[in-house]
């Protein structure tokens, strides 16, 4: 106890010599010789000498004051030292720096491939929640197909029931979301993200609908920003690496509406499903209906050395609830190089679980629910996998049906928007490093991205345009 009162009595001893001003004088007096110096002799001004190491005169006064010369050598002693200490504290070696440099562009190709996988990404094929579902009918139809309208129809009633979901002409909706990389293993080693809790990036959405097969949303996390809709006849995007651009194929409903926030297109988009069996999801009993992208919507998605094989989702609803509790989505895709390489393929698979239904005027919408992305890299070559997981987290705090003023202008893709369509394989990653594994990334420049503060923006419709 009594060291610790020494070691505190010392300090506040140097703290007051530092702020004395008999120090402070000893210094403008040293300032004043410095300018005479500079400003002297007859040829007009001279530059005084540049001095690379501490000022000896810059000591404490306990060694200038004694006039020995131990007094004086330990002055210039202490003097070093606190040089020393100086250096080191205001510059940052360049390793240092160096790492910082690369963890910020690591952190920048994680975040380019969070939200250029999960950001926007599309349902498998084009939908009208205009039109009405097949008549349910078990003669001449197979029981995959006459069960699966059976498990729609309940989904329809669970939800609200088609006349008040039929009345729905525009919908909005805002939320919340967290994404983070977490995995990341390939031939060699598996490398795992421990902190993903803690480097989760927090995000914020906004998602606008009108019937028929219009939409719009904009998607803000970690500085950077989506934007995505569709006028009925166009889907396109916008990402700060790769501008706005149409997506290839026909025109398709948003999948992150399909997550309990559109029940009428969920269950269209459903319409020509099969009822392949139950499973348990989450300890809860459901039925599982798989979609299936026909021949002629893949080819229409297919653009250039990028070729969309296939595209399967299902849809799992609970028998107790009969409402939509997860959806699997998984497609791939064929690469071929353009030096004539190897072909390479991409398996893209998100797992949705959708959960915390409320009614919201009436019709049931799901608050929260968590993604899990895949992203799996296979050739010909063996032992050339990689395999890169993500996640994402969202919550719902505002819906509402029917808002006045919504109109078709509010759907207008942007005026920018480049000419011909870009293929979804376009996001997927070409080699750049993440922060804790080897990809992610895209080879477009990207403008550095800012983290962004939740608090101080006003989420109210509309998400703050970033400076990119």
């Amino acid at each position: 106890m009594e060291r610790t009162q020494g070691f505190f009595a010392a300090l506040k001893q140097e703290v007051a010599r530092g702020l004395s001003p008999a120090r402070a004088r000893r210094r403008s007096e040293a300032a004043e010789r410095d300018a005479a110096l500079r400003f002297s002799g007859p040829g007009g001004e001279m530059l005084a000498p540049l001095m690379e190491g501490p000022d000896p005169e810059s000591g404490d006064g306990e060694g200038r004051g004694s006039g020995s010369g131990a007094g004086a050598a330990g002055g210039r002693r202490e003097g070093w030292g606190r040089w020393v200490r100086g250096q080191l504290t205001q510059a940052p070696s360049s390793v240092a720096a160096a790492a910082a440099g690369a963890g910020a562009g690591a952190a920048r190709n994680d975040l380019r491939l969070l939200l250029g996988v999960m950001g926007a990404p599309l349902a498998p094929v084009h939908v009208c929640a205009a039109e009405p579902l097949p008549h349910l009918s078990i003669k001449d139809t197979p029981i995959e197909t006459s069960s699966a309208q059976y498990i729609l129809q309940q989904y329809l009633a669970a939800s609200g029931g088609q006349k008040l979901l039929s009345s729905v002409r525009n919908t909005y909706v805002m939320g919340k979301v967290r994404m983070v990389a977490t995995e990341f293993e390939n031939a060699g080693r598996l490398v795992k993200n421990r902190n993903a809790a803690r480097c989760a990036e927090p995000g914020r959405f906004v998602l606008w609908q009108m019937a028929p097969e219009m939409w719009y949303i904009e998607l803000a996390v970690g500085g950077s920003k989506v934007h995505a809709g569709c006028n009925g006849k166009l889907v396109w995007r916008h990402t700060p690496w790769l501008g706005s651009h149409a997506a290839k194929g026909p025109v398709r409903p948003l999948r992150r509406a399909l997550q309990g926030l559109d029940p009428l297109t969920a269950a269209s988009m459903f319409a020509g499903a099969r009822c392949i069996g139950e499973r348990k999801v989450n300890g809860e009993d459901c039925f599982i209906l798989k979609l299936c992208t026909d021949p002629e919507t893949l080819k229409a998605r297919t653009e250039g050395l990028a070729e969309i094989i296939r595209h399967v989702m299902f849809g799992y609803f609970s028998q107790r609830t009969g409402l939509l509790v997860h959806i699997e989505d998984s497609h791939l895709t064929r690469i071929q190089s353009t030096t004539g390489g190897d072909v390479v393929y991409w398996e893209t698979t998100i797992n949705s679980f959708i959960e915390d239904y409320r009614p919201v005027d009436g019709i049931m919408i799901a608050h929260s629910g968590r993604s899990a992305v895949t992203l799996f890299r296979f050739g010909e070559v063996a032992m050339s996998h990689t395999k890169t997981r993500m996640e994402e987290a969202w919550s719902i705090e505002e819906v509402a049906f029917n808002v006045p003023g919504l109109s078709m202008d509010c759907f207008i893709p942007p005026t920018d928007i480049k000419s011909g369509s870009v293929c979804e394989a376009v996001e997927l990653p070409h080699g750049e490093k993440s922060k804790f594994g080897p990809p992610p990334g895209h080879r477009a420049k990207v403008a550095a991205l800012e983290k962004a503060d939740d608090d101080k923006l006003a989420w109210r419709g509309t998400i703050p345009e970033d400076h990119h």
